[in-house]
């Protein structure tokens, strides 16, 4: 296996990582600006009242997700097994 061939593995490896972790990232950063945005209207500055919401939608995200999540990664095992006659030579 080449270099070229490690590299374009290791793309596409980070590219479907990408792919599963963006919308929980995404959710809790959305979640953390509307509880900064409360906690600066209200003058309440307490820590932990942003982290819990942002865990408990992360969460029940990652719940929600769970079979859309396992059905992008096994596609993308089957399809690096499936080609990995290329990758090896």
């Amino acid at each position: 296996m080449g270099t070229d061939v490690a590299v374009t593995l290791a793309r596409h490896l980070l590219i479907e990582a990408l792919l599963l972790c963006a919308p929980m990232l995404v959710a809790a950063c959305v979640v953390s600006l509307v509880m900064s945005l409360i906690q600066t209207l209200t003058g309440v500055q307490e820590q932990a009242l942003t982290a819990v919401p942002r865990l408990v939608v992360v969460f029940v995200l990652v719940v929600v997700m769970m079979p859309w999540l396992a059905h992008k990664t096994v596609s993308y095992t089957i399809g690096l097994w499936t080609d990995l006659h290329r990758y090896l030579g």
